[in-house]
């Protein structure tokens, strides 16, 4: 059985004049989106965390209860949490509180982050990458047992017997590692025993069958029970590959040649885009289309879980909610037809 999620980071969205929302009108626009995909049959709605101009959700908890609010049945997870910058026992907390008003709904996917704005935010140093990261992940899973936790390391003080409430109704908090193609980061995931989700934002998805393949490999040697994998890929819906590619290209490309300026990488040509959706990571088109790849990098990577990033840059709110409809009422059956066959 494979799972179907959506993921946005909260892109800080325009109007039809080309004028950038406020950020309070986008965080209610992704809420009516979290509300449409259940309604239309996805499976789960994911939450990015960010602290810059260009994303309107920085806590991600507080905007996944408003949904649950509004939702009965979708699963509602982080996209993800940048554990490394923040406490364990609070983000424990308060995905325990999630759990409760969503009735069990409540997912965290644990990430260093792609981006580094929480660090000098909350008073982190970036030398401490690596360090912030592997010893809040062991603290994280000691409290994931819901019981008394004794924990001692050098990014936060000790605790003894030390109990975290609130306890979740089904003593179980389901719980990911993502990551970003470090064969490190995937042997990490192992050795924790969590389930393992793959961001997959470049390159051909068929390229990261060696990462799944080592997942599955170390889990059996720490002697850890066998997890799904999941797998995050950029994309965008629309009636036709013209329509798709004509409305995602300005906003894409706006929004990647900022992150190339920030880190370096050539601008994005027309070319290359459309190379990328053709044979890379980006799963764009019309329904047909997105699902025939889709359902190819299920099968190339053997994973139990698809998430589709539906945002980019200032793409408006309406494209966005037919994009939705589509991968809900037309693509996700098509892709289950295609992997029965």
């Amino acid at each position: 059985m494979v799972e179907f999620g959506l993921d946005t980071f909260g892109d800080v969205t325009a109007d039809e004049q080309g004028k950038k929302l406020p950020y309070a009108q986008v965080i209610r626009n992704v809420v009516e989106q979290a509300v449409l995909a259940e309604r239309v049959g996805v499976d789960g709605f994911g939450l990015g965390e960010h602290h810059r101009d260009d994303f309107a959700v920085s806590s991600p908890e507080i905007v996944l209860a408003a949904i649950a609010a509004r939702t009965e049945r979708i699963k509602l997870s982080t996209a993800v949490t940048v554990l490394s910058s923040d406490d364990p026992v609070r983000v424990f907390e308060r995905f325990a509180t999630l759990d409760a008003v969503s009735h069990g709904r409540a997912e965290i996917i644990l990430g260093r982050g792609s981006f580094t704005e929480s660090f000098p935010l909350f008073g982190y140093d970036l030398h401490d990458y690596e360090r912030l990261f592997e010893e809040k992940a062991d603290l994280m899973v000691q409290l994931l047992g819901e019981g008394p936790v004794t924990w001692e390391g050098t990014v936060r003080p000790p605790l003894k017997d030390q109990h975290v409430y609130p306890k979740t109704e089904s003593g179980h908090l389901r719980t990911w590692i993502g990551v970003g193609g470090s064969p490190e980061s995937v042997v990490r995931a192992a050795r924790h025993g969590l389930p393992l989700v793959l961001a997959i934002i470049g390159g051909e998805p068929v390229r990261f069958a060696p990462y799944v393949e080592l997942y599955h490999r170390a889990l059996a040697e720490f002697e850890q029970p066998d997890q799904p994998v999941a797998v995050h890929c950029p994309g965008f819906v629309a009636e036709t590959d013209e329509e798709a590619v004509e409305t995602l290209w300005p906003h894409a490309r706006t929004m990647l040649n900022r992150l190339g300026r920030e880190r370096g990488w050539p601008p994005l040509s027309r070319d290359r885009f459309e190379t990328d959706i053709r044979d890379g990571a980006w799963h764009v088109g019309s329904p047909e289309t997105v699902a025939q790849k889709v359902a190819r990098t299920i099968q190339h990577l053997g994973i139990q879980r698809f998430d589709l990033k539906y945002s980019a840059g200032t793409l408006p709110h309406d494209k966005m909610m037919t994009a939705i409809e589509l991968y809900g009422t037309r693509v996700i059956p098509r892709v289950k037809e295609l992997l029965a066959s």
